[in-house]
């Protein structure tokens, strides 16, 4: 029987050089998405945004996680938590657990800000920008602002939020309101801080700079950092839309902190060179930065802060320490003294999870800490605080936080008395003292996976 003749295809692109052409093009890929390019591309894209900082003199807010990447700290006036996921088509929310309202002082004081975040391959705008922060100053403006209607509308980018989305989101803006005003949140002093209402606006790297604002409003300059990629990285000299996004992929335990202090040595190192250079410079910093060994008051007498400030802590009069160590420990071992416990749950979102087997045990020894002392007469315990640890003090040690702020306090923020019937915790409860924790430490991160270890067990603890 006669051979098959060969087709074209296989004549022209026989099997192995199709191997060699994907192995190649995979090789290309890779090294297009080095560490150096995508150093050099957040180095290019940190000069535009310093560029709109200059030519509208407004401050410069970073939206967490990638946009401190893209801003000298010398110029950082604060951070935002916008997330895109509260933007994305049919799924559009205004977040109670990052309500962000730390920026609204920023706001007022400079008549407006910028907040920067960038996006990946292809988008003009991350959704944080284009529908999460215009969906938040609408939701303020209707709480804030009653009497100026005008500011109540939806204002979103006609280039890329069509006007069905938008009717669709508008349409949910009053129920979104309703959840803001259910954390009972002192709105007189927030209405102090703003002159007039926020408007949001938008600028990327193929805008001009001659935003003109009205006089009737404070502007929400939302400034996507990164250049618009419409095809693949290959034919862009190495320039990565969106570089300084998903650290934990590339960036070899790097923060931006660490970027800024050493940017220089970083991009005129050779790539080879640079993974023996990043861990030596993570080593000398440390991950937690400035803030290690601090704590932070997030309610009243209840503290967060990293594991550096144990020793700190411990030697404070008054004060029960609670460790969450990034390493699995026996039960039997935690309790280190009347004032401390050592509770090991192991890293991330494993860690989120047994907390809620570890909350009963955590809450116990709380509430025998503060009976030690007798509460005086007006339910209040003398110079007695709780300091809750943790790897980066804004997840697990915030989750403990609020399971203890609900556990020892009830709703006006006196203590439980021996006496008292603790009542039953609701979602709406909790959300309210989260709220209210936010509010006050507006970075604290809690995953969902720690807050839902926490209602999980306030919720269940009758049954």
């Amino acid at each position: 029987m006669a051979a098959a003749t060969p087709t074209l295809a296989e004549v022209i692109f026989p099997e192995q050089a199709n191997h060699n052409f994907s192995r190649i093009l995979g090789d290309l890929k890779r090294s297009n998405l080095s560490i150096t390019n995508r150093l050099r591309s957040i180095q290019h894209d940190a000069s535009f945004v310093e560029s709109v900082a200059d030519a509208l003199q407004l401050p410069l807010v970073a939206n967490e996680r990638c946009g401190s990447w893209y801003i000298d700290p010398a110029r950082k006036t604060a951070s935002a938590y916008f997330k895109s996921t509260d933007g994305h088509t049919g799924q559009w929310k205004f977040s109670t657990r990052r309500i962000n309202l730390h920026l609204l002082g920023v706001a007022g004081e400079h008549n407006g800000c910028i907040i920067v975040d960038s996006t990946r391959r292809g988008k003009r705008h991350p959704d944080a920008l284009s529908k999460t922060i215009p969906t938040w100053c609408a939701v303020l403006n209707r709480a804030l602002f009653p009497d100026i209607p005008s500011s109540h509308t939806l204002h979103v980018p006609p280039n890329a939020v069509s006007d069905s989305e938008a009717s669709q989101i508008s349409a949910r803006l009053p129920d979104f309101v309703e959840s803001f005003r259910s954390l009972k949140i002192d709105l007189a002093p927030l209405r102090a801080q703003l002159k007039k209402p926020l408007r949001p606006f938008w600028i990327t790297q193929d805008d001009a700079l001659d935003l003109a604002f009205s006089e009737d409003f404070h502007p929400v300059v939302c400034c996507t950092s990164s250049r618009r990629v419409t095809g693949t990285e290959l034919g862009e000299g190495g320039y990565i839309q969106g570089a300084g996004d998903d650290t934990e992929n590339w960036a070899l335990g790097l923060t931006a902190q660490i970027w800024w202090k050493h940017k220089d040595e970083l991009v005129s190192t050779p790539e080879s060179d640079l993974p023996e250079l990043i861990e030596r410079l993570v080593a000398e910093e440390g991950p937690a930065g400035d803030s290690a060994g601090q704590v932070r008051r997030v309610a009243p007498g209840i503290y967060v802060g990293t594991l550096e400030a144990v020793d700190a802590q411990l030697a404070t009069p008054g004060t029960c320490v609670v460790s969450l160590l990034p390493k699995t420990t026996p039960q039997d071992s935690w309790v280190k003294s009347p004032s401390h416990i050592e509770v090991g749950l192991g890293k991330s979102k494993a860690a989120s999870r047994l907390l809620r087997d570890a909350l009963p045990r955590i809450c116990e020894f709380a509430s025998r800490f503060l009976c030690e002392t007798k509460p005086d007469v007006e339910g209040t315990v003398p110079e007695k605080r709780f300091v809750i640890l943790c790897g980066s003090g804004k997840d697990l040690s915030v989750g403990v936080a609020l399971a203890l702020y609900c556990w020892c306090f009830d709703a006006e923020g006196n203590i439980w008395s021996a006496s008292d019937q603790r009542e039953s915790f609701t979602k709406t409860a909790i959300r309210v003292k989260l709220g209210h924790i936010m509010n006050t430490v507006p970075d604290a991160n809690p995953g969902r996976a720690t807050l839902q270890s926490v209602n999980s067990y306030l919720m269940d603890w009758r049954k």
